[in-house]
């Protein structure tokens, strides 16, 4: 296929027997129109020429159809056909070729060996087997062991070692596809970059590259700066990402331990002298599936800072010292304790100045205390104790120097006067004495006690000076008293004091307002001007100022305020004009009832009532009044005498003898034909009557 056009590739010649020479022959070669045309023929010589270039890939086989026209003696010429089958020679003259030029693979680095990784297929156009027969080779230029093999036929691409992306993260092949033409010098070949990316899979625990120890002062302040927690994965991505977390030892909330950036920083403050060592199990976690981790130990010491102030022993000493003792006596040895560590725990002892503190001196290292001078226990007693350097404490010593009964005690009043309220329950602290003795001892210690007659209503507490009540007070039977008191030392010789004591009894409005009497009688006449007394009435109320102060007032009876009263004095007086009688516009009773109330201005105020029956005496202020001013009678002049005519009647509305009617006739009775009982106004004949003598008597009757 490799031969090149205008070359002659063969001569068609004539069969001797059938042509003779030099004969006038017209070679042509049938065209196909459907086939490209790679042969030509001379037309009179009839080589055979190659007029296009061949593909054995394209056409590996050509058959031709060659006219041979024989113009000698022949009219028409005699035409021969002569077929020519021409095979094309395959020539090695394609490359095998890769689809692509450059491939990246990825494969997980947890897969056996013997896993495929890939498989190449390479093309190679030629027709031929063996040139289009394609072997594969594999070269590694950055590694001295290939971790791969590829199959020479198949082009698979196979583990040969078992992988590890944390050592070679990924390999660079070249992939090689060659021919295999017979003759090896005319062998092609074609190469394949490949870029095998080991894929990671999270197989490798987190590792700590931190320190597990670590130092921190004992002051620093909340969100110090403790430790930084690092840790490494060499996984990738999530399997390589670590996050840090306390597992155990922070109990306290001490520390707070960022879990990304892996710094441990303090979350409150610290004291050595409380825990000078801390153990925290820290937990460093990758983020892979299933997530590994690794723990650590870290120690953190806390360092210590002089914050700790020395503490004595005992905060208080106390010891008994004569006095005029010889300078240099022993006194007692003092001892305090530092909880810092080192030079901060280490303690000086020194007096603090103050009165009297010259008269003692104290060994700086061992606390003892001595006299530089006689003492005097009423001069100086307490002493202050300093530790040094950077910080100090404090403790008071207290020096009794042993005492002698030369001090009576003493009241701090020589005079009391209290006011107590009269309703104090009994049992009632109303004062409380107070008597000191600058002596010491028992010869310090003061008793009380009551030497006057308290009518059994004041008790004193020996021991406390407490005076109480020892019943129910009551202003109203004794309003003051007046006692002493004893103050007495408890020493042999009883030396003591006396005091006055004046209790005043304030008063409380305990006591009802009473009246001389509960039911008060009482008259009045009628008639008489508004104002007018009736009577006086008394209360007492045995209180004492406002509580005792009583104010009178009517509480009923009295309808249409007919009465007043003083309510300061209690005088009870008309309000109206009184009338016995009754009225046509108002009916007043004979007699009236009142209810009275006396009360005190106390708070709250108290009450009591009386009753004041009030009398109404009549005066004759009302003339009789006849039931009816006239009266018509109608009587036969044959009725005999002494016969009952009718019966007058008046009313008088005064009462007793004043409301007695006497009833004559005044008028009208000249001949004596009638007369009128006087007392009942009975009218009777008296003497026989006559119609033609008279016809009508008018009689005029009065009533007295």
């Amino acid at each position: 296929e490799n031969f090149k056009p205008a070359q002659a590739l063969n001569s068609l010649k004539l069969v001797d027997n059938h042509l003779r020479t030099n004969r006038k022959l017209h070679f042509s070669v049938i065209e196909d129109e459907e086939d490209d045309v790679h042969f030509e023929i001379d037309s009179s010589t009839g080589d055979l020429f190659l007029s296009k270039e061949l593909d054995y890939e394209t056409a590996s086989h050509f058959l031709l159809q060659v006219i041979i026209k024989d113009y000698n003696n022949n009219n028409p010429p005699e035409n021969h056909t002569i077929f020519l089958s021409i095979d094309v020679e395959d020539q090695n003259d394609h490359a095998p070729y890769f689809q692509d030029d450059f491939v990246v693979i990825g494969i997980e680095e947890n897969v056996p060996v013997g896993t495929l990784v890939y498989t190449f297929n390479a093309k190679d156009e030629d027709g031929s087997f063996l040139n289009n027969k394609i072997q594969y080779s594999l070269e590694i230029s950055n590694m001295d062991e290939n971790p791969f093999r590829i199959h020479p036929l198949c082009g698979t691409l196979t583990t040969a070692f078992p992988l590890d992306r944390e050592v070679t993260r990924s390999v660079i092949l070249t992939v090689s596809a060659t021919d295999q033409a017979i003759n090896l010098t005319d062998r092609r070949l074609d190469s394949l970059a490949v870029k095998v990316v080991i894929l990671d899979i999270n197989d490798n625990s987190p590792s700590f590259t931190s320190l597990p120890l670590s130092y921190v002062m004992e002051d620093v302040e909340v969100g110090f700066l403790v430790h930084h927690i690092i840790a490494k994965d060499p996984d990738e991505g999530r399997n390589g990402q670590v996050t840090y977390h306390i597992l155990s030892g922070n109990e306290n909330k001490a520390f707070v331990l960022d879990k990304i950036t892996g710094l441990l920083t303090t979350a409150q403050l610290l004291d050595r002298e409380i825990q000078e060592r801390y153990s925290l199990t820290v937990m460093a976690l990758d983020d892979g599936s299933p997530a590994l981790s690794a723990t650590q130990v870290l120690t953190i010491i806390v360092l210590d800072v002089n914050d700790e102030t020395p503490i004595f022993l005992n905060q208080l000493y106390e010891t008994a010292v004569c006095e005029n003792q010889d300078p240099g006596e022993f006194v007692l040895r003092v001892e305090a304790v530092d909880r810092d560590a080192g030079l901060n725990s280490l303690l000086q002892y020194e007096i603090l100045p103050g009165p009297g503190f010259e008269n003692f001196k104290i060994n700086s290292g061992s606390g003892e205390l001595v006299t530089t001078a006689s003492l005097d226990r009423e001069t100086q007693e307490v002493f202050s104790i300093k530790g040094i350097p950077s910080r100090s404490s404090t403790m008071q010593l207290y020096l009794t120097v042993l005492d002698e009964n030369d001090h009576n005690p003493l009241f701090a009043k020589t005079q009391y006067q209290i006011s107590v309220s009269e309703d104090l329950e009994e049992g009632s602290a109303i004062l409380d004495l107070f008597a000191s003795d600058e002596d010491n001892g028992l010869n310090g210690e003061v008793t009380y006690a009551l030497i006057d007659d308290t009518y059994g209503t004041f008790a004193v507490d020996s021991v406390t000076g407490s005076i109480v009540t020892t019943k129910a007070l009551d202003r109203e039977t004794k309003s003051q008293y007046t006692f002493r008191a004893v103050a007495s030392d408890c020493s042999t010789h009883l030396n003591s004091a006396l005091c006055g004591v004046t209790v005043l009894l304030q008063d409380m409005n305990d006591n009802v307002p009473k009246f001389e009497q509960k039911y008060y009688k009482a008259s009045v006449w009628e008639c008489q001007t508004p104002k007018t007394d009736i009577i006086q009435i008394f209360a007492t109320d045995l209180d004492n100022g406002l509580n005792g102060e009583i104010e009178y007032s009517i509480l009923s009876g009295n309808e249409n305020s007919t009465f007043l009263i003083d309510s300061t004095r209690g005088i009870l007086a008309t309000n109206t004009v009184l009338d016995h009688e009754n009225t046509s516009h108002h009916r007043f009773a004979s007699s009236h009832h009142l209810v009275l109330l006396a009360s005190d201005r106390g708070t709250p105020s108290l009450n009591s009532t009386a009753t004041v029956l009030i009398t109404v005496l009549d005066v004759n202020d009302n003339p009789p009044v006849f039931i009816s001013s006239d009266y018509h009678i109608h009587v036969k002049e044959s009725i005999p005498v002494g016969s009952h005519i009718t019966e007058v009647s008046a009313h008088d509305s005064d009462a007793g003898t004043n409301a007695e009617i006497t009833y004559a006739i005044i008028s009208g009775n000249d001949k004596g034909h009638f007369r009128v009982d006087g007392k009942t106004g009975s009218v009777d004949l008296m003497k026989t009557l006559d119609y033609e003598d008279s016809t009508k008597f008018t009689l005029i009757i009065q009533a007295t």
